[in-house]
């Protein structure tokens, strides 16, 4: 194995085990967060969502989905570390 090889190995191996620091960090901080609706104007219970509570629930799905994507970007980089290792042998 080139000395080259294994320093790009390593690094990508680093940003492997970051971001997967970072985001299991960031899901067990933020992951399951979500604003409290139930206080804003309108009658949730009886189905009538004023604008202010659809904007709050648009914000939590948002929320939601941010942190898959983040997800998505650890397999993308796991991938690419795999292919790399799989091209050097």
């Amino acid at each position: 194995m080139a000395e080259g090889g294994s320093s790009t190995v390593m690094g990508l191996a680093a940003a492997f085990i970051g971001i997967a620091i970072m985001l299991g960090v960031g899901v067990q901080i933020l992951g399951n967060s979500s604003f409290d609706c139930t206080g804003l104007p309108g009658n949730a219970t009886a189905g009538n969502l004023t604008e202010w509570q659809e904007t709050c629930s648009g914000a939590n799905v948002d929320t939601r989905t941010a942190y898959n994507l983040l997800l998505v970007s650890l397999i993308v980089v796991a991938a690419v570390a795999i292919l790399f290792i799989v091209r050097m042998l």
